[in-house]
């Protein structure tokens, strides 16, 4: 009997064992191409953006990044398939290269990680390597590799040197963004104030110099930049380099010097998908290769022609950061409840005898670092001069140009004379000499956002700004709500800036026979707005306190945008339906009122132990909706029976205006709270946005110094409730409610608190 899996003499049928083998060989070209895709997305950013350090955002070390390199590496882990012509070898070549240019890559994504995600990620990324060495030692023992020996030896060192730099880089991480954040906090305190003596600049300008302060700090500490410009990280540049150039040399060889190898016939069981795996692999290599190939560079290249007639005494001495911590762990009591005294003595002793290890260790591997600078250094220093020299002439062009313009009367070359950055940048202990060279580049850096900014500035916004802001105060802001309108939920909830001008607009676009061009400019610049709004709402609202009232704007301005429906309720039939604005405004405040009690009693009597803001957001969205239009009915200044819609509409678009003014005086608070109130990881990021923002308002922040807002104390007047309190004693009054009203909404409430 022949059992399934064996032939006829019962042994194990394998024919058709390899047949897999071309299309695992796909599945190992695809990982290595996403790892080009990822790098050289990581590149192309950096490239677009200036960030000439090459940041790791897109291929970082984590989980994912090493599961797809232990794919695109599984040549390298292949212990006993067949692999004798010259593509099968040169791919075995390739896999170990591809693993040392990801790791040199890797080096800038510690700074952005946590002690116990750096502690992870590094054991998962050192198991990796050492498997990997281990198994390309067993198959050149075995003959697996029989050619390019000394391409391989020499790649796994570098592996192995590669680890070591990222390994004992990562221990300095938690003790450069500690020193950094107290830095950044004492610079920060500085810059407020120095602003604060700045009383008679215009707002803009203003915000500009202090974001320039603020994004040289942010920048300057930015933990990938820190690990980026860090000695280990140069070194680990040079030695991704020359794994690519022996991958290079190794191909070169084969095709110009064909007679020193000799290779054996046959086909590897990967069959034609090793060509592609080859292909994938050094493209990865090459792509990999521009990130660390320009951190090497641009290290080496700010040690100018004229700082090497110095002596390089200072070069070799090992700055405090590096060894602070493994200091710290030496010299700290162990916490472990050991009776013995022997048993602590031995464990106190074995402690320190590893931790002075560490402490040579990583020592040795500073040195080693700056030995790998200082040949790079020599060993160029003729391009260097070239560069140099143009650089002088270069410069020297510029400045007889910028002087010319000056004495044209050009103003376009003096933004950035008078402030001087130096003072707040951010370095460690050896950087001095970048400190000059961080400032000027950070301060191109300001203005380049800036100007990305302008470019999209929102232009619907400040038509209605300039159209419709009322001229003697935001009085908008004051009285689109009163406190003599009694709400329909349990007690008037809080407001936050988007959900009362969504309310206004909807009300506004209800209206009948207003001209659809007035309608859509309002929507539009609505939608311009809410950018703004639901920035500063989620800023002003820390303890996520609002985050109800928030999703209830949010939900109720979906709905009107898309489906021109408010909770449901198609608007437009409302428009075509009512005889004139009076009704509209009713009609709205009774589905406001009917949407109430569309909940059923257990829902409602379960948010009666809530506060208001934590109704349900269509509860929260038909409060509004009902005392807005009740707050516009009991208006005794306004004749229904004379006012038209085109008048309303108008007057409406005031009031909206006067409510997003008063908001987007807020912005100033806004981009300092958005320079301070975030982790050091997040930091560049948000000033960047920041300032990003900064010049998408400029236009808006110009206007609103011309208006003459009535408050200038932004701490206090943040909130839209904190305006409509504002001036009280000038808010309109209505007369109160009719008892019969009164009990009719107290009956309502004790209706659906009933279950």
């Amino acid at each position: 009997m022949v059992w399934q899996g064996c032939n006829t003499d019962g042994n194990v049928n394998d024919s058709k064992f390899n047949e897999p083998m071309p299309w695992i060989g796909i599945y190992i070209a695809a990982a290595s191409l996403l790892c080009s895709i990822g790098m050289g997305t990581d590149a192309f950013a950096a490239i677009r953006h200036k960030k000439f350090w090459f940041p790791c955002k897109f291929f970082p070390l984590n989980a994912t990044s090493l599961t797809i390199i232990a794919v695109a590496t599984k040549l390298s882990m292949d212990l006993n398939t067949s692999m004798p012509r010259c593509y099968d070898q040169l791919s075995k070549l390739s896999s170990t290269v591809l693993m040392c240019t990801v790791m040199s890559n890797f080096m800038p994504s510690i700074g952005t990680m946590e002690n116990r995600e750096i502690f992870s990620n590094v054991i998962a990324l050192g198991i990796l390597v050492i498997t990997l060495v281990v198994n390309v030692c067993i198959q050149m023992a075995t003959g697996v590799i029989y050619v390019f020996w000394k391409e391989h030896a020499v790649v796994m060192f570098i592996m192995l040197v590669l680890l070591l730099f990222l390994s004992f880089s990562a221990l300095t991480v938690p003790t450069t963004k500690h020193y950094f954040e107290s830095k950044y906090i004492k610079k920060y305190e500085i810059a407020v104030r120095e602003s604060s003596k700045e009383t008679d600049m215009p707002v803009f300008k203003k915000l500009r110099e202090d974001l320039m302060k603020y994004w040289t700090m942010a920048h300057t500490s930015c933990p990938q930049f820190v690990v980026a410009r860090s000695v280990t990280c140069t070194a680990s540049g040079a030695l991704c380099l020359f794994s690519a150039a022996i991958l290079m040399e190794a191909w070169l060889r084969t095709y110009l010097m064909p007679g020193s190898f000799r290779f054996c016939s046959g086909q590897s069981d990967y069959k034609w998908s090793i060509t592609l795996i080859l292909i994938a692999q050094v493209i990865a290599v090459g792509v990999g290769a521009i990130g660390p190939a320009f951190r090497w560079f641009l290290a080496i290249r700010i040690r100018c022609p004229k700082e090497w007639r110095k002596s390089f005494k200072d070069e070799f001495k090992v700055e405090k950061y590096w060894i602070q911590r493994l200091v710290e762990w030496r010299d700290c009591p162990i916490g472990l409840p050991i009776k013995s005294w022997l048993c602590r003595k031995l464990v106190h002793d074995t402690r320190n005898l590893v931790a002075d290890l560490c402490i040579r260790m990583q020592i040795s591997i500073v040195l080693v670092s700056k030995i790998v600078r200082i040949v790079s250094t020599y060993l160029i220093q003729f391009l260097f001069v070239f560069i140099f020299c143009f650089g002088e002439l270069r410069g020297k062009l510029k400045q007889n140009k910028s002087i010319s313009n000056i004495e044209s009367g050009s103003e376009s070359s003096q933004p950035n004379v008078k402030q001087d950055l130096s003072r707040f940048v951010l370095y460690l202990e050896g950087e001095d000499n970048l400190v000059d060279l961080m400032a000027k580049r950070n301060c191109n850096a300001t203005d380049c956002w800036i100007r990305r900014g302008r470019k999209n500035q929102p232009k619907y916004l400040l038509q209605i700004l300039e159209k419709h802001v009322s001229s003697t105060g935001l009085k908008g802001a004051e009285t689109f709500d009163s406190n003599q309108i009694p709400s329909l939920g349990y007690g008037k909830a809080p407001n936050c800036w988007a959900l009362p001008v969504v309310t206004l607009t909807t009300i506004a676009v209800s209206l009948p026979n207003i001209d659809k061009m007035s309608i859509n400019c309002l929507m539009r610049g609505m939608t311009e707005a809410l950018r703004y709004i639901r920035l500063i709402d989620q800023n002003l609202d820390e303890k996520e306190e609002l985050i109800h009232i928030r999703r209830a704007a949010d939900a109720a301005w979906l709905g009107v945008d898309l489906y021109h429906k408010w909770l449901g309720v198609d608007i437009r039939k409302i428009a075509v339906q009512a005889t004139g604005p009076k009704e509209v405004i009713q009609e709205l405040a009774d589905i406001a009122k009917n949407k109430l009690m569309e909940y059923d009693h257990k829902t409602m009597a379960a948010c009666v132990g809530d506060t208001p803001s934590k109704l349900p957001v269509k509860v929260l969205a038909a409060n509004s909706m009902y005392r807005i239009a009740q707050t516009i009915l009991k208006d005794q200044k306004r004749s229904y029976e004379e006012i038209t819609s085109v008048k309303l509409f108008e007057e409406l678009s005031i009031m909206i205006a006067d409510i997003l003014a008063a908001c987007l005086t807020n912005i100033p608070y806004l981009i300092h709270m958005e320079c301070i109130c975030s982790i050091i990881e997040e930091r560049e990021e948000r000033v960047c946005r920041a300032i990003y923002a900064l010049g998408l308002t400029e236009k808006i922040l110009k206007l609103l110094d011309q208006k003459a807002l009535p408050c200038s104390d932004t701490n206090k007047m943040i909130c839209v409730d904190d305006w409509h309190v504002f001036r009280k004693k000038d808010e309109l009054h209505f007369p109160p409610p009719s008892d019969s009203e009164t009990d009719a909404f107290n009956s309502v409430d004790i209706r659906l608190s009933i279950d």
